[in-house]
């Protein structure tokens, strides 16, 4: 549900330490691996958006109402789906594109948050591959999309409260703040104009002194996510696209042309099919065995007085993740609210839906991490708590392409808590894919990049639980 924020190298670990785990135990049941799709089907948990963010949820368009044929249908009404249509509209125009809600737009991980808005793909984040020039390239490419959402919002009219004064990532040790040095000398030989913060420059700017230090990117930033929402939406509408709300769709027939039915029970038959439902796509039979649904939680306080915020010291409006596995980020907003969100993310077994007990106990540990870090703000009322599932692949990588007997099934998912910016990117390449002009896309890596194998239930859940109680002995000592 960060959709924003990553803790690079601590998070890909926890996940390979599911995937181990999971691994283990199929040695010794494979057969059980093999049934459990047909054993424990996937419902179709859609739990309403309680954060925040939904407040500023845009009127919802009525349901699909009549049977319908198009030439692109886009299953998913958050930011992969509304720039998906965009995006094909603009890039063919002569194509019918209809988007199919399964709740409200953004009802999902694009509305429920935590607003930032990072550079890079969280597997390179603060983490260089063997081809460092072309981490560099993505850097530049995550960057100048942010400046081009900012350019949306204006044409749209809409303010999405997209501020750009950098993103920090803060260190919990001095192991992590060295890493950061190293790191950081290599990207500016590059010339990414990226920076390390000591920790007295890093308590200047967020008023904390709990942290070794900070790694700084001046292109990250913070944005509303639903308003963001409203802008694609707005601007998918514009270019031509219908939007269909309260229309999930129940089942889907592949082939030459796709055939979906819905809840309702209408039809609608289209000879392209964008599967932009992130978290929920393995309940619609695809990429079961390919990203993890983590629900992670989120807290928002009411708004503070100027003499509050001048009193805790966060001189810079960016937000900021500290480097635990189990990340904890923290964002200010336009007027003045502080949200936090992160911790321990839950799994729950076949992707089950929101739990509130679960939700109560996040909440009261998001307290304590909030009083920890702004001791001045304890006893400070939550205005608003909120969990949501996030896609996550074992690797952190994401993945953009096309599948399907026909190559005419369309997807964008892993994203990794970095969705916000690379959401509308993957937008941009879905209909570059879907025109047949993807050449100039495949020279990056998370174009039709293969994700790492996640095994079935019930072997998912024992190591997820595994790995979960591992990091939470061993970090969460220190979490207040």
């Amino acid at each position: 549900m960060r959709a924003s924020s990553s803790s690079g190298c601590g998070r890909r670990r926890f996940l390979k330490t599911v995937a181990l785990g999971g691994g283990g135990a199929l040695a010794a049941a494979a057969g059980l691996n093999a049934l459990s799709p047909s054993l424990w089907r996937r419902p179709l948990a859609l739990d309403p958006n309680l954060s925040y963010w939904a407040r500023s949820q845009p009127a919802e368009n009525p349901s699909l109402a009549e049977d319908r044929t198009v030439d692109v249908a886009i299953i998913g009404g958050g930011f992969t789906g509304l720039s998906s249509a965009y995006f094909i509209r603009r890039t063919s125009p002569e194509k019918s594109v209809a988007v199919l809600e399964a709740r409200g737009c953004g009802n999902g991980a694009s509305g429920r948050n935590g607003a930032m808005v990072l550079t890079m793909t969280a597997d390179r984040y603060m983490n260089f591959s063997s081809h460092p020039a072309l981490d560099r390239d993505i850097y530049d490419l995550t960057s100048a999309n942010i400046r081009s959402l900012s350019e949306l919002s204006a044409a749209a009219g809409i303010d999405c409260e997209l501020e750009i004064h950098g993103a920090l990532q803060v260190f919990t040790s001095a192991a992590d703040a060295q890493a950061a040095r190293v790191y950081v000398r290599q990207a500016r030989s590059l010339g990414m104009p990226v920076e390390y913060w000591d920790a007295r420059k890093t308590a200047g700017a967020i008023g904390s002194e709990v942290y070794e230090g900070a790694f700084y990117d001046p292109n990250g930033g913070h944005v509303h996510p639903m308003k963001l929402v409203h802008v694609l939406k707005s601007a998918a509408e514009r270019a031509g696209a219908s939007i269909y709300e309260n229309t999930p769709v129940e089942h889907i027939e592949e082939g030459r042309v796709h055939t979906l039915r819905t809840r309702d029970g209408r039809t609608i038959r289209a000879g392209s099919l964008v599967l932009a439902s992130n978290a929920f796509t393995p309940n619609l039979g695809f990429f079961r065995n390919s990203i993890l649904p983590l629900r992670e939680y989120a807290a928002m306080t009411r708004p503070l007085s100027d003499r509050e915020l001048k009193d805790i010291g966060w001189q810079l409006r960016a937000p900021f993740n500290d480097s635990r596995t189990e990340v904890c980020y923290f964002g200010l907003t336009e007027d003045r609210r502080i949200h936090v969100g992160g911790g321990a993310p839950r799994y729950g077994f076949n992707n089950a839906a929101a739990d509130p007990r679960a939700a109560r106990m996040h909440s009261a540990q998001l307290r304590r991490e909030l009083e920890r870090v702004f001791p001045k703000l304890a006893g400070i009322e939550f205005e608003a708590n909120w969990d949501g599932v996030i896609d996550w692949s074992l690797d952190a990588s994401p993945s953009v392409g096309r599948t399907g007997r026909y190559e005419n099934i369309f997807y964008g998912l892993g994203y990794s808590g970095h969705g916000v910016n690379l959401t509308s990117i993957f937008g941009r390449i879905i209909a570059d894919l879907e025109a047949g002009r993807g050449a100039a896309w495949k020279r990056f890596p998370f174009v039709g990049a293969r994700l790492d194998y996640v095994p079935n239930e019930p072997f998912r859940w024992l190591a997820a639980k595994t790995g979960l109680a591992w990091y939470e002995l061993t970090e969460g000592g220190g979490r207040g």
